[in-house]
């Protein structure tokens, strides 16, 4: 099958591409910059912003499929550009597949579309854990419009399937772990309100066979058309132990300090403030939307993915993490 993937330059997409090129797919992806690491894989890449229409148009004709992976991620910026690349480039997506005749989209949404505030979601499933409605962060909340219209896209000619990994994790991580480290080394990194909350994470290989196996499953009618699912490692594990061993992984010291839950909010707000105002560069090193998350128990239960198109974890927490370690400590 030719599947294109967007955003596949990114964490989670190369490994999308791969999984994909093991089952003999024909793979193509579309990103804004080029990727040397998908040049390695032979995977067709074609740039571009998801914001802008033709491009995206042009980036679909002759697939048969779509990974919609490509979002702009994070706790921080304007809700311009969250809108812009998650449910504007979304729409352009669905747009774009309609008028190619393409018939199958997975797409990449997160957990985060049913974060309310402090209240705790433990072994939460897709029918009694609610959507979120107050966001204090642009992501949740333009991930949230863009999974309900692909959800409502389904049809008889194009069958959808939105999942939601909880936490990606593994090799070739750019983002999460070199963040933990840097500020693990510089002593500014703890936990809010001990850190001792549940949370469920997702081992990137384990998230990558999912959307293949959603792929393989999805078609108009099937059990898993027009529904969001939950995806994680089914490991749910403290806060504190997560970040302390990925930091193990990467040679480095335990995290023991934490901040009460009220100050690590009250910070998160006037952190935001100051970089609203100023506003300074990059993100704020803590948000009320953080705080809250870091503070509140999330963990799902992953039974309906399971029962309706397959995806059982193959890669365990600690086997994942023996491999997290390997590939920070090989030289690149």
């Amino acid at each position: 099958m030719k599947v294109l993937v967007t955003g596949g330059g990114g964490f989670l997409g190369r490994a999308l591409c791969r999984a994909l090129l093991a089952e003999g797919h024909e793979v193509a992806s579309f990103q804004r910059s080029h990727s040397p690491a998908l040049e390695a894989m032979d995977v067709r890449q074609v740039r571009g912003d998801l914001a802008d229409a033709a491009a995206v148009h042009a980036a679909c004709a002759g697939q048969e499929a779509v990974l919609h992976n490509a979002a702009k991620a994070g706790a921080w910026g304007s809700y311009a550009e969250y809108f812009a690349a998650n449910v504007t480039g979304t729409r352009n997506v669905l747009a774009a597949m309609r008028a190619h005749g393409i018939g199958r989209l997975v797409y990449t949404s997160t957990p985060s579309v049913t974060h309310s505030g402090r209240t705790p979601v433990e072994g939460g499933n897709e029918i009694n854990t609610p959507l979120g409605t107050k966001f204090k962060a642009p992501y949740p909340a333009t991930k949230l419009i863009a999974e309900n219209e692909v959800l409502a896209a389904n049809g008889p000619d194009l069958a959808t399937v939105a999942l939601r990994p909880r936490l990606i994790w593994g090799p070739d991580d750019t983002q999460l772990l070199p963040r933990l480290v840097e500020r693990a080394k510089a002593g500014r990194l703890r936990f809010v309100a001990g850190g001792h909350n549940l949370m469920d994470t997702t081992y990137v290989d384990n998230a990558a066979r999912a959307h293949v196996l959603a792929l393989n499953a999805l078609a108009p009618g099937a059990a898993c058309a027009g529904k969001a699912y939950f995806i994680s490692n089914g490991e749910p594990r403290p806060v504190r132990r997560i970040v302390n061993d990925m930091l193990q992984a990467a040679g480095v010291a335990p995290v023991e300090a934490s901040l009460p839950y009220g100050l690590a909010y009250a910070a998160g707000a006037v952190l935001e403030a100051a970089w609203t105002l100023l506003p300074l560069r990059g993100e704020p090193p803590l948000t009320r939307f953080l705080a809250e998350q870091l503070s509140t128990p999330h963990w799902y239960d992953i039974s309906a993915a399971a029962r309706d198109f397959g995806y059982r974890p193959t890669v365990s927490m600690d086997e994942g993490l023996q491999r997290l370690a390997q590939w920070w400590h090989t030289p690149r």
